[in-house]
């Protein structure tokens, strides 16, 4: 991949900080935009706005038709059956909580059991957790090995008692791990349960086809995409969708609205109440043209190089004193490298390393029970993504070396 004309399409990464080029390896929080999708926002605001589905005069109509436009990439991206299957959200954690409280009011009941693994992000637990205090499902989680692999026996064995929804990431925030959706997928729908997928780290990184991956419901958010924030997708099968009573109300998603009596509309229109983001669907739709248009093939080998690169280097040069989490190959992965330096704390790690301009992660990464499983209390993060080098990954390495040797100073 030619990385330095991938790099000019990026204009934030232009910048400097204390006097160093950014280095941004934060791209599993948000990815940078290309200014192709800068230009498409601003161009919807300059020629196309105007609310959608509402007004019958020719601005309005020429933005509904670009709103339109922008499910039908979204659902060519996902490889979806129909458009109507694509609904517009905030991002995954809005989708994720959308799909919560609509199978709450439509198909859990108390007792109800929802299976979710320990390496989820707080989006697929905390409202399911909710569903718990509030209508007593009972919620479990899947457990990981050594590795950070999904443990097949226990998949099996909470799945099989039997629950009414498994929902999991396609790919750890974390760890990186990719698991073996379709597989789980099976095993769930012989058990007659509904499959979630979390997709936020997949669809930036790899081709997701929402039938090859068995699932039922399945999200991700377009500000990992190189697309804009505020805008993700919900994908739901549409006869799923037909049967699901929408968690928000307001206008534009009902049919009639009586004193006595509330009718809604047919899919997507049922969720998508009120005035959506329609610039973020259009920016949306230029980011995936773009991230596209480089090819899965040459941006898998691409970061497949980095995170091995990434790996080795550490390896050598700090033998031993920093372990990266997760599978050991990048067969099994995708590039998100969290981490721990030995001796050196992972909040005081991305201060030192910011005053070099690296820009990488630190925290429990929203996924505090996989903390909790792992032993730790925090961890560095460093996810390089397509505009990103080798020459990221040294300035990365050169600014850990800086950091344990200044902690080193001070022991």
């Amino acid at each position: 991949m030619d990385v330095a004309r991938r790099r000019a399409d990026f204009p934030i990464l232009g910048r400097t900080f204390h006097g160093k080029r950014l280095v941004y390896l934060d791209s599993a929080a948000t990815s940078q935009k290309p200014k192709a999708v800068i230009d498409a926002e601003g161009e919807f605001y300059s020629r196309l706005n105007a609310n959608v589905h509402r007004g019958v005069y020719a601005l309005s109509e020429e933005a509904t038709d670009a709103y339109e436009a922008a499910r039908e990439r979204a659902a060519r991206f996902l490889h979806a059956r129909d458009p109507s299957e694509i609904v517009f959200v905030r991002g995954t954690t809005e989708a994720l909580n959308a799909v919560a409280v609509s199978l709450g009011r439509s198909m859990l009941r108390r007792g109800d059991r929802v299976v979710t693994t320990v390496m989820e992000h707080h989006s697929n637990i905390v409202p399911w957790h909710f569903l718990r205090e509030d209508r007593g499902i009972e919620l479990e989680f899947v457990d990981i090995d050594e590795e950070g692999r999904l443990r097949p026996e226990e998949v099996e064995r909470l799945i099989a008692r039997p629950a009414k929804v498994v929902t999991l990431a396609h790919v750890s925030n974390v760890l990186g791990t990719v698991n073996p959706v379709r597989a789980i997928a099976d095993r769930a729908h012989d058990a007659g349960a509904l499959v979630v997928v979390d997709a936020a780290q997949s669809a930036p990184h790899r081709p997701v086809d929402v039938g090859a991956l068995g699932a039922d419901l399945l999200a991700f958010s377009g500000h990992k995409t190189l697309g804009p924030t505020g805008i993700g997708v919900l994908w739901g099968r549409r006869e799923l969708l037909d049967r699901l009573r929408p968690a928000f109300g307001g206008g534009e998603m009902i049919r009639e609205v009586h004193r006595d009596r509330v009718s809604y509309r047919e899919p997507p229109a049922r969720f998508e109440p009120g005035t959506p983001n329609i610039a973020g669907a259009y920016g949306l739709s230029r980011a995936l043209d773009y991230l596209e248009s480089i090819g899965w093939d040459e941006l898998a080998a691409h970061e497949r190089d980095l995170q091995e690169y990434a790996r080795e280097q550490a390896l050598s040069r700090f033998e031993g004193r920093l372990r990266i989490y997760g599978p050991r190959t990048s067969r099994d992965r995708e590039a998100v490298l969290s981490f721990a330096l030995e001796g050196v704390h992972p909040h005081d790690v991305a201060s030192l390393l910011d005053a070099e301009g690296v820009a990488i992660r630190s925290g429990h990464h929203c996924a505090q029970p996989l903390m909790d499983r792992l032993g730790v209390p925090a961890l560095s993060r460093a996810s390089p993504y397509l505009y990103n080098d080798r020459a990221d990954l040294d300035a990365w390495l050169d600014a850990l070396a800086k950091a344990e040797a200044l902690f080193r100073r001070a022991a």
